[in-house]
């Protein structure tokens, strides 16, 4: 080799050598940045495990989404699923037209019971601003519903305006109720006569407001601790049940001109042994039922004169064990009073209240613990909730007493005039049974 070639040589000789280290530098920055030397700057790598990778981290991430409860049930009528977060309560509303539910997903949901029966059925939905409801009530004239916040601790006021295209505005007013309770408020309700409303704490005190927020009264029940509260769908009373085993019931009394006078106590449901865990009305007032950690239920006449010292009458008394446990218990009565629906944890039994037997039980309705229950003012529906969903069923047990009670008065009728009308409403009863979902 000429000593002129040397330089040329030892040039080209360095310039591989470099590049061969940029090279391997090159490589050694992208196995320390974690990705492939043959994947591209765009990020979307050619190999096939780092995108198998991504997609179970997917599918974990939807695994741990909460799945909606699944039930079946041949008189089960329908499921109303628009909620994100799990309903504490319900209403139906006085006419009939509406249930309303409210959930911890901030919302409040109007439902049109003419759709129950439909595939699809509407809501219309109502926002809590920086809170959520835990109760919800319908006004009397079914223009406006109260509710009761979570974090507020106070009541407020919705105003449900109609629009042209048949939908509802929801505003609600500028200021909420005072807070006066200082224990958890576990019920609410409004007097059908538009007079007051009433609100119950987990201690033991009822508090009577006027629909402006001023406090009329405070009533004491004297319970230890109040578990369940409810205005009558007369409204004129307001009654209570606690740790104590019996039901106190008061009557909230007005003048002529519709100024508040008093809160007088007006007859108790004596009978039970241990703590009462739940009451409800019938539609007319004239009934009240209860349901007791003595593992019993009991039906009651309570169209007495109190005033003369006449106290209620015991016209059944039934079994229920699931009252003796820890699991939340809920009663619903029928408007008829002839069904009694009692919820333990996630199930439902269903009573005939004139012979005191067992008709149907649901089990597992819901994926939760049975938050509210409630039959519809026709008595056609019962209406449960838990979780995410509302669940409707047919109220079989009530058409089935209708039948007995037609057949009854029909051996008993004196004209034909009543016999006819008598065997009509038996014809109806008996058809309802016949229909999908209602007959055995």
């Amino acid at each position: 080799m000429e000593l002129s070639q040397i330089p040329e040589f030892m040039g080209l000789s360095v310039l591989l050598g470099l590049l061969a280290l940029m090279a391997t530098a090159a490589v050694a920055r992208e196995e320390r940045s974690g990705r492939p030397a043959c994947q591209k700057a765009n990020g979307f790598p050619p190999d096939k495990s780092s995108g198998s990778k991504k997609q179970k981290q997917y599918q974990r991430i939807r695994k741990e989404k909460p799945q909606q409860h699944n039930f079946t049930h041949r008189l089960l009528a329908a499921a109303l699923k628009s909620h994100s977060g799990n309903i504490s309560c319900m209403d139906f509303s006085s006419n009939g037209k509406y249930l309303a539910t409210c959930a911890d997903d901030r919302t409040i949901r109007i439902w049109s019971t003419k759709d129950f029966l439909q595939r699809e059925h509407r809501s219309m939905r109502a926002n809590v601003e920086l809170d959520h409801a835990t109760l919800v009530r319908f006004s009397p004239d079914c223009r406006a519903f109260i509710v009761w916040l979570a974090n507020g601790d106070t009541l407020r006021v919705f105003k449900m305006t109609k629009r042209e295209d048949g939908g509802y505005t929801f505003t609600a007013t500028p200021e909420d109720f005072p807070k006066k309770h200082k224990a958890p408020v576990i019920d609410i309700g409004i007097a059908n006569t538009g007079k007051f409303i009433m609100t119950a704490s987990s201690d033991t005190t009822v508090l009577i407001w006027s629909l402006k927020g001023q406090v009329l009264s405070t009533i004491n029940t004297n319970q230890m601790n109040n578990t369940h509260a409810a205005v009558s769908p007369c409204g004129r009373f307001v009654a209570s049940c606690g740790f104590t085993p019996d039901v106190k019931v008061w009557e909230v009394c007005f003048g002529k001109k519709g100024e508040f006078q008093e809160v007088v106590r007006a007859f108790e449901l004596k009978g039970h042994s241990a703590a009462v865990r739940s009451f409800a009305f019938s539609n007319d007032s004239r009934r009240m039922a209860s349901v007791s950690k003595d593992g019993t239920w009991k039906l009651w006449d309570t169209d007495v004169e109190y005033k003369k010292q006449q106290d209620p009458y015991l016209l059944r008394t039934g079994r229920f064990e699931e009252a003796v446990g820890a699991a939340p218990c809920r009663l619903a009565l029928s408007p008829d009073a002839q069904v009694l629906a009692l919820a333990s944890g996630s199930s439902i039994h269903l009573y005939n209240t004139r012979r005191g037997e067992k008709e149907e039980c649901f089990e597992r309705v819901h994926g939760e613990c049975i938050t509210d229950l409630s039959f519809d003012i026709t008595g056609r529906f019962l209406a449960s909730c838990g979780d995410r969903a509302v669940r409707l069923f047919h109220n079989t047990p009530g058409h089935r007493a209708m039948v007995e009670e037609m057949q009854g008065h029909l051996k008993r009728a004196s004209n034909d005039s009543t016999r006819q009308r008598l065997q009509q409403k038996l014809t109806q009863a008996q058809e309802t049974l016949k229909r999908p979902g209602a007959e055995d």
